[in-house]
């Protein structure tokens, strides 16, 4: 698909698709142009003559200062059952083409491929072949090197409903370009996360626009459902919405930093109560959101609740997201651009960079990133175009939050699986299946192949399948891993890892083996069902590698809680004693340390005029914005939640 891309201003214009028809050379053939969400479309007769000299495109994006996407006009397309053969008969046979899918709304083939590169073709040689011989624009897509039923059911929901998508997306270009008056000021509200961990949710205004940052749930209670309502803690489930003085209906978009639920988990929510706007984010963090919320849907169903949303709901949620990615400038209102710029926290992550108006505001959020090592990603990037406010997250801000050294981490951590499988035990390693199964799943397969242990390694839970979609954006890995999926040498499907399909009985039966569990704080998932059967063996290990929150079992197990009340098979409450070993290994966490945070604000490009901190228990808040102040000497504040401030 021919895409032409300007980051730079310019004023809007009245009639940006009269200028483009003018600016259209006859020969070319101009049909019409539109306003397909946040990108402008151009069908013209002779679209190949743009694919051999794409000078003329350029120079109209950057003299209007938009992204043009070029598409045949509906009379240049050969029918899809000729264009199938000829497309068939391009693509080499080791590019190990899958569904091919003609989508005649949107002017667009889409190609699943085992190896897209060859697809694509040498700088784009066969995707040219494919537009010069057939008119259809192709869109090539990877097919994970594992199964991923979320992947195939994505795909195949967007493909089912493109005629709505496409209604969707010309409604939503005609809203963002309608145009506005000029924004005297700009304020935010605290919805949730602010000096605390869980349902993240920031409102931002202007005179003209509102947009949600994240709308997420708390891990518990919120996991529970609408069953919370019935509890003393439902006033730190969910974000402070009703609070907000603003009706869903008003809302311009929804902007998600990443896919983990305290980010998400509320965004279903919105569409059930009348949303219908736009959702932005990365293309693995769609997802990723997928999954998770259709994993939250059916563990509240199974334990009893009532979730929040259903099924359709979660439909409709993933039928309104706009993906974008790295470095794509994007109107998501006439007034507001967002920017996404990598965080290194999980697959897709993305700090926001939003730019207010003809430049008199700039914002950086950071939702959740790392700035430091990990096997899985790039360190969060620091450099950014302008940058008045920043928004950053103070999961481990207190003054003592330290992770150590990661290769001290790995051994330490290899050091507690040998000594517990040398006394015949198990060691059950709880993780979130997003993130930081992944990074252990790098470890072990490194350090099981150096010291030659001969032990499997279990994987229950979504852990395989959120592996899955990691293969399908090996572009978002570190380059090295990148480079390992691509030569079908993918660490996550290593000889070592064997897959858990309902016979965890049998797993216990066994001997000495490793059990990698999603439900990273034990407050649900298989990691609780494998801590009820362990936790009295004083042979076994549990080993916490990531975050626990202040009330999640996860952390009281780690502050020595050595009897826990928990429902057995029949729901009756039985008491389950803790002799295994309990351990903590720091330095394999998503989020940054105290040090890489302080590292990271010195570190930007340029520097904010002022600070404020979030995602982080009070103190830890309070401590950074504190030491974030000294440091910058610029203004450096810990807000609560449900505050507002005019930031221009």
């Amino acid at each position: 698909m021919k895409e032409i891309n300007e980051n730079n201003e310019k004023p809007n214009s009245k009639n940006l698709i009269q200028e483009i028809e003018e600016m259209i050379p006859k020969e070319i053939g101009f049909v019409k142009a539109e306003f397909e969400g946040p990108d402008i479309v151009v069908y013209l007769k002779n679209a190949k003559f743009v694919y051999n000299n794409d000078t003329i495109i350029k120079n109209i994006a950057v003299e209007l200062k938009k992204k043009i996407i070029v598409r045949s006009d509906e009379s240049s397309l050969l029918n899809p059952e000729e264009a199938l053969a000829k497309i068939k008969a391009i693509i080499p046979a080791e590019a190990g083409a899958g569904n091919i899918r003609f989508m005649p709304e949107f002017g667009s083939v889409y190609i699943e491929a085992i190896k897209p590169g060859l697809v694509i073709g040498k700088k784009g040689a066969t995707l040219r072949a494919i537009m010069f011989e057939t008119g259809w624009v192709p869109k090539v897509l990877r097919i994970p090197t594992m199964e991923s039923s979320t992947i195939d059911g994505v795909r195949n929901l967007v493909y089912n409903e493109r005629d709505f998508r496409k209604k969707f997306l010309l409604n939503l270009g005609k809203t963002i370009n309608k145009p506005l008056g000029k924004s005297e000021w700009l304020k935010m509200t605290a919805l949730g996360g602010y000096r605390e961990v869980g349902r993240s949710s920031m409102l931002l205004e202007t005179k003209n626009s509102k947009i949600l940052i994240d709308c997420g749930i708390s891990p518990e209670p919120g996991l529970r459902g609408a069953a919370a309502n019935e509890d003393s803690e439902v006033n730190k489930a969910f974000p402070y919405l009703d609070a907000a003085n603003f009706s869903i209906e008003e809302l311009d978009a929804v902007v998600l930093t990443h896919a983990h639920m305290d980010h998400i988990g509320f965004v279903p929510y919105l569409f059930k109560y009348g949303y219908k706007g736009p959702v932005y984010c990365t293309t693995p963090t769609r997802d990723l959101a997928a999954l998770l919320l259709n994993d939250y849907f059916r563990l509240v169903q199974k334990s009893g609740g009532v979730p929040l949303y259903d099924e359709k709901d979660i439909r409709s949620m993933l039928l309104h997201i706009v993906p974008r990615e790295y470095g794509e400038v994007t109107n998501i209102t006439n007034e507001l651009k967002l920017t996404y710029h990598n965080a290194g926290h999980i697959l897709g992550s993305a700090i926001v960079h939003l730019h207010v108006g003809e430049g008199e505001y700039n914002l950086v959020h950071t939702g959740d990133m790392k700035y430091g090592f990990t096997r899985l990603f790039d360190s969060a990037d620091t450099k950014y175009p302008r940058m008045d406010a920043l928004f950053i997250e103070s999961t481990y801000g207190g003054r003592n939050d330290s992770s150590g050294n990661r290769k001290d981490a790995e051994i330490n951590l290899m050091n507690i699986i040998k000594k517990t499988i040398m006394n015949k035990g198990k060691v059950l390693i709880p993780l979130f299946a997003v993130g930081r199964s992944q990074e252990i799943q790098l470890v072990l397969d490194s350090y099981f192949k150096a010291y030659e242990l001969d032990v499997p390694v279990y994987l229950d839970g979504m852990i395989l399948e959120a592996s899955a979609i990691h293969t399908a954006y090996p572009e978002y890995l570190k380059e090295s891993l990148k480079n390992r999926i691509l030569n079908n040498m993918s660490p996550f499907e290593s000889s070592i890892f064997e897959v858990i399909k309902g016979e965890r009985e049998q797993i216990l039966e066994k001997g000495p083996a490793v059990i990698l569990a999603s439900g990273g704080m034990l407050n649900g998932g298989s990691s609780l069902e494998y801590f009820k059967k362990l936790a009295d063996d004083p042979k076994n290990s549990l080993i916490f590698v990531g975050y626990n929150s202040a009330g999640s079992l996860g952390r009281r197990v780690q502050n020595n809680l050595r009897e826990v009340p928990l429902q057995d098979e029949n729901g009756k409450l039985m008491p389950i004693s803790v002799k295994m070993n309990v351990n903590t290994v720091e330095g394999f966490s998503g989020h940054s340390d105290r040090k890489e945070l302080m590292s990271f604000v010195k570190n930007l490009k340029p520097k904010p005029t002022e600070v404020f901190t979030m995602h982080g228990e009070e103190q830890k808040c309070e401590d950074l914005a504190s030491s974030i102040s000294k440091v910058l000497g610029v203004n450096s504040r810990a807000p609560r939640n449900l505050d507002s401030i005019r930031l221009k």
